[in-house]
């Protein structure tokens, strides 16, 4: 008896620090890392961010081990001429939006970067949101957007 009531707090031990562990209401889909030639100090990061809890969130950083620094970054074009800036105070998801960073928009900006991204390396990225937490995602590293993503270029 003894040692099913401790089998039973050990699961219920584990389920908590699972539920912790989880990102709450976050959801990321169709990441993906453009290609860049030999040399580059930059390579550019898309996805899509579904928050699906009941709260805004706020996409605050980013980290990972192929970059010297990870920044949300917004594209904007200003007299024909393209300007890309960090997203000051991070990049803000209201509750149940979707957020897609996508080629000549918003996306991820992987600076001082330590390996060219060639195609079919997987790289892994953890964001970081200001409700959410860290949340690890694998992303590929593609030539152009993924078949069948016709709302990846603009």
């Amino acid at each position: 008896m003894r040692m099913l009531k401790a089998a039973a707090l050990l699961g219920l031990a584990l389920f908590a620090a699972e539920a912790v562990a989880k990102p709450v209401g976050i959801a990321v889909s169709g990441a993906w890392i453009q290609a860049t030639p030999p040399g580059a100090a930059t390579a550019a990061g898309y996805l899509t961010i579904v928050n699906r809890g009941r709260e805004a969130d706020r996409l605050v950083g980013a980290e990972s081990s192929v970059a010297a620094k990870v920044q949300p970054h917004h594209m904007s074009m200003t007299g024909g001429i393209m300007r890309m800036r960090p997203v000051a105070g991070g990049l803000g998801i209201a509750a149940g939006a979707t957020v897609r960073l996508a080629p000549e928009g918003d996306h991820l900006m992987l600076i001082g970067l330590k390996s060219p991204m060639t195609p079919g390396k997987i790289v892994k990225v953890t964001l970081e949101f200001a409700r959410a937490g860290k949340v690890a995602v694998d992303v590929p590293v593609r030539a152009g957007p993924p078949a069948g993503d016709m709302g990846a270029m603009r």
